[in-house]
């Protein structure tokens, strides 16, 4: 029988949250040791990369820079000044209102930076593998998960048997660690499915990100810096399943005019520069955070679609609370009492904006008539009250909590 490895904090998932959680308590001088089954897709060719992007908001990028992550993201991050709405959702796809949500309204500093998934998952792996204290074990699965009062006991796929004090759950939407506590999870489901995707167009982007809603879900143009040449975003695009699997599956002279349609020809026709990918849209939260010498982070915790960039912002300040109260109490980090802090903290909030993306997704999807017109004459009335659309910006960036 393998001996038992004793370490501070145990890592379930090798994500973009559990590697960040691996470098944050590894700069804070805890042992790590972080797990996942498959290894980090670190090429943007390779098959099963993420083609998918992540805004880091403001306090995201604060808590990279706390976890030594930034210095080494900031070459490859696109800035992101100002959120562009556009509702397209008249009889015909073009622009009928267009309002921009500036950063400079509230901060000196850009509402955030674009970093493509698989480029993070590089980088940061790249950064764990100079920490002495923390040690990345990609290829290496949760098998089994029993906990005690003093301390946590994990096996992995390989036999490996490990002590720890505290288990950090960052293993995903289907969790084997919060299985493994029995903490239940409510999901909501819309049948859409988003494509992911990297194109070039004409006019350039200028720093905007722009969210463009007409039925079945957005379709966002996020900023990446140019390809060849030309003015390139990351697209994901939202629709119903059966339609998502459809444009998945068109040849691409084909899918570049119907997403150019889509995108109101707001850039000019759209070319595809990357393979198409396709992911469940699902909204998730887990009934609790916590439980004995466990803490549930990212995706294990919360899902939500991908609108206002709050997926991975919400995780990271999953992470910066957790931290927070760790370094409060440095000789057990998995005490009981500072687990329900953790959940105490962030559940409701957590709740809230799960709710809120939901509405939000909903309102998107709206194919009748008279519901896009709601949705317009919605977001005339936020944009046109000062006061309210910076505390909407503010609420967007989670300065709220």
């Amino acid at each position: 029988m393998a001996q038992i490895e004793h370490t501070d904090i145990f890592i379930s998932g090798g994500g973009i949250a559990g590697l960040i959680a691996a470098a944050a308590f590894g700069k804070a001088g805890f042992s790590v040791i972080c797990a996942d089954p498959a290894p980090p897709v670190t090429d943007a060719a390779a098959e099963g990369s993420d083609l998918r992007t992540t805004a880091f908001l403001q306090p995201s990028r604060q808590f990279l820079d706390r976890a030594g992550l930034w210095d080494r993201l900031a070459p490859h991050a696109m800035p992101l000044q100002v959120m562009r709405i556009v509702d397209a959702g008249g009889e015909i796809a073009e622009p009928r209102v267009a309002h921009d949500f500036n950063a400079a309204d509230i901060s000196e500093l850009p509402f955030g930076w674009n970093l493509p998934n698989w480029l993070l998952r590089r980088e940061i792996a790249a950064h764990l593998a100079e920490l002495p204290n923390v040690d990345f074990r990609p290829g290496k699965g949760t098998a089994q998960l029993m906990t005690r009062e003093a301390e946590a006991r994990v096996s992995l796929s390989d036999g490996a048997r490990i002590s720890a004090k505290l288990v950090i759950g960052a293993d995903g939407r289907t969790s084997p660690v919060r299985e493994a506590a029995g903490i239940a999870a409510t999901t909501l489901r819309y049948g859409q499915k988003a494509l992911a995707f990297a194109v070039t167009h004409p006019i350039p982007h200028e720093n905007v990100s722009t969210e463009i809603h007409r039925s079945g879900g957005p379709f966002t143009l996020v900023p990446l810096p140019d390809h060849d040449g030309r003015p390139c975003s990351a697209v994901v695009w939202m629709e119903r399943g059966p339609e998502a699997q459809r444009l998945a599956a068109l040849p691409e002279e084909a899918f570049n005019a119907e997403m150019t349609e889509r995108s109101a020809h707001l850039f000019g026709p759209l070319t595809l520069v990357s393979r198409r990918t396709i992911w469940p849209i699902i909204s998730q939260i887990a009934d609790r955070m916590e439980a004995e010498r466990i803490a549930l982070v990212a995706e294990a915790a919360h899902v939500v679609p991908p609108i206002g960039a709050q997926g991975l912002n919400m995780s990271l300040k999953d992470l910066r609370v957790l931290l927070d109260l760790v370094l409060a109490q440095p000789a057990d980090p998995g005490a009981r009492e500072l687990l329900r802090a953790y959940h105490r903290a962030r559940h409701a909030e957590v709740l809230a904006r799960v709710t809120g993306v939901d509405a939000l997704n909903r309102a998107s999807m709206a194919e009748a008539q008279g519901l896009r017109d709601m949705r317009m004459r919605a977001l005339n009335a936020i944009y046109s009250v000062t006061p309210v659309r910076r505390v909407m910006m503010r609420a967007g960036l989670g300065a709220t909590g």
